[in-house]
């Protein structure tokens, strides 16, 4: 297990050699939507109409944050649970996104996309969501403003750090903790 410290520009060429276990502290930009935001992506991929923003190399992370008090730059932003975004990931994945940040456990179809795409799947600790807000320096809402704190927000981030879970070549360390408790 490794540590990296990177700019989100890299992980389209780092999220292949990142491995179940390593910790990576990211800094750059990073894309906050939910389930109801990726059902709208979807629906625009499926119109033909131009996204919120370029898939290729991004990074997302399932987070709906908390509107910021004053003198904050954003408010709580724990991450949610991850399964929620499953239907619509692979197609995300094939559409060139690198990294996925939130919680819980990914199923067969995400963990295939991954290995097809050379991306990580990272997670960030619940419960954490102030902490993880010290991490932003900015936030910016980009797309679906109706859908509150489920819009699309660009943030800016500084050394925000996650554990990749579920890498391309798949390793998870969901699974190996199973097996670990099962022996």
């Amino acid at each position: 297990m490794a540590h990296y410290d990177l700019k989100t520009g890299q992980l389209k060429e780092m999220a292949p050699k990142l491995r179940a276990g390593d910790t990576v502290t990211l800094t750059g930009t990073v894309y906050t939507a939910r389930d109801a935001a990726h059902k709208k992506i979807v629906a625009a991929m499926d119109a033909g109409e131009k996204l919120p923003f370029d898939l290729s190399g991004a990074a997302i992370y399932y987070a709906g944050p908390t509107p910021a008090k004053p003198g904050q730059v954003i408010g709580s932003v724990g991450p949610t649970t991850s399964g929620r975004m499953d239907p619509f990931a692979p197609r995300l994945l094939d559409a060139g996104l690198s990294c996925m940040i939130g919680k819980g456990v990914r199923n067969q179809a995400v963990q295939q996309a991954m290995q097809r795409n050379g991306a990580v799947y990272m997670v960030a600790i619940g419960g954490a969501g102030a902490a993880k807000a010290a991490s932003i320096k900015a936030v910016e809402v980009i797309a679906y403003e109706e859908l509150g704190c489920e819009s699309i927000k660009r943030l800016t981030v500084e050394n925000f750090t996650a554990i990749v879970s579920q890498d391309c070549v798949g390793g998870n360390l969901y699974a190996e903790g199973i097996e670990k408790y099962r022996r």
